[in-house]
């Protein structure tokens, strides 16, 4: 399948995802209260803070060993040996969340049942996410895009039916994920083992050593991104308050319209550029840096229309009482511009196999963000949070490029010949 090809299918997968939650984010924001919101915007978050911790960053691991040129029977005992990794370490968390649960529950404000459920939804869905990503490194486009868009629908058909029909409140929310991933964990798991891809009753060390090499030198990286996506959520939570916290996230659901297309993009940009990058062409090269510049440009003209536009589409959608969204929208598009710069330099360094160092970058503006985000909360409320958000990703932007540029050779300077 073509780049442009396969490019559209995840885009247009992700167009039918991303218009989900929008589809029930004026639902949502009419019938939960903007604390009720809030809560729901807290336990997303922590969803998304733990969903590499539980199986430690195995599944990029799984999707990594495919380009190495081994046979079936090893990628089957590769997977089978990510699996492994997901039922130690999810176990171990549950463990660990058990123990600090009255710490977890007073810091996030959200039930401890929530906590507890976040865990297992990111279990489940781990099973998922290694079959869709044996699906895109074998460049099967539509039979990802069925599973993912799938599951997306489920979840918004139970959100809604738990919501409106029942009125179960803030609860829909998570309820409607968990049998939703669940749904899709029983799918997954079947045609994992139908279409023979994976082996669990095989104990391989090497294996399970090379996959904790590739996915723990990450959890300092994904921790780093937490620092940047999402403490601005729980420094909002802690310091304006839950309704404020609620506003912010509805200006951050519009906002990742523009990562969903980042990474649409992405997911058939990568097995095209790495099959590229194994034949040193020079003239490929400059093609591919030439095209990587005009993506930048197309991505901050279309900033400009967010900052403009932005503050109406937030009170047509949201309604009036977020209203307030509209001042940070633009802020955090920016933010989620350098984002998707950053993902087409970040390549490079997965393709080398050099995470080390990307994990420091972004650990680093993780930990810079963090007084940013104090100070200009303080001074610009909400707003403040979104000025730090761009901050952070434009430093992890040009900082990974310069590892990028280490780690493959690439003529980013067009003017040399």
């Amino acid at each position: 399948m073509s780049l442009i090809k396969g490019a559209s299918v995840y885009l247009t997968t992700n167009i039918i995802k991303a218009l989900i939650p929008f589809l029930i984010l004026p639902i949502l924001t009419r019938y939960l209260s903007t604390e009720e919101y809030g809560q729901v915007a807290i336990f997303q978050t922590f969803l998304a803070l733990i969903s590499s911790v539980v199986g430690l960053n195995t599944v990029g691991a799984a999707s990594r060993k495919f380009y190495d040129d081994v046979d079936s029977q090893v990628l089957r005992r590769f997977n089978g040996s990510c699996l492994q990794i997901l039922l130690l370490s999810s176990s171990l968390f549950f463990f660990g969340v058990n123990i600090f649960k009255d710490e977890l529950k007073g810091f996030l404000q959200i039930p401890l049942s929530w906590i507890m459920t976040a865990v297992l939804i990111n279990s489940l869905c781990y099973i998922t996410s290694l079959r869709l990503g044996q699906w895109q490194i074998r460049k099967k486009a539509k039979q990802y895009g069925y599973l993912a868009v799938s599951e997306s629908s489920v979840n918004m058909g139970l959100s809604l039916l738990l919501l409106v029909v029942f009125k179960l409140g803030a609860d829909s929310r998570v309820i409607a994920q968990l049998l939703a991933c669940f749904i899709s964990f029983i799918i997954s798991l079947y045609l994992l083992f139908k279409d023979n891809l994976i082996s669990i009753f095989v104990w391989d060390k090497s294996y399970i050593k090379e996959a904790l090499s590739f996915g723990v030198p990450l959890l300092p990286h994904t921790f780093g991104l937490f620092l940047i996506a999402m403490t601005g959520r729980f420094v909002i939570n802690n310091y304006l308050g839950l309704s404020e916290a609620g506003i912010y996230m509805v200006a951050v659901q519009l906002s990742t319209s523009m990562s969903i297309v980042f990474d649409a993009i992405n997911k058939a940009y990568v097995p095209w550029l790495f099959e590229r990058l194994k034949y040193e062409d020079n003239q490929e090269k400059r093609r591919i840096v030439r095209n990587t510049y005009v993506y930048f440009i197309t991505i901050l003209i279309v900033v400009a229309f967010a900052f403009a536009l932005g503050p109406f589409i937030v009170t047509l959608i949201a309604g009036e009482k977020y209203k307030s969204a509209g001042d940070v929208i633009g802020w955090l598009c920016l933010g989620q511009a350098f984002g998707g710069m950053y993902l087409m330099v970040t390549n490079y360094n997965f393709y080398a196999k050099k995470t080390k160092n990307l994990a420091m970058v972004t650990i680093a503006t993780g930990i810079i963000n963090v007084p940013l985000l104090l100070i200009f909360v303080n001074k610009f409320g909400i707003v403040g949070a979104g000025i730090s958000f761009a901050i952070a990703k434009f430093l992890q932007f040009s900082m990974t490029w310069a590892l990028a540029n280490r780690a493959v050779y690439m003529p980013w300077n067009l003017l040399k010949s």
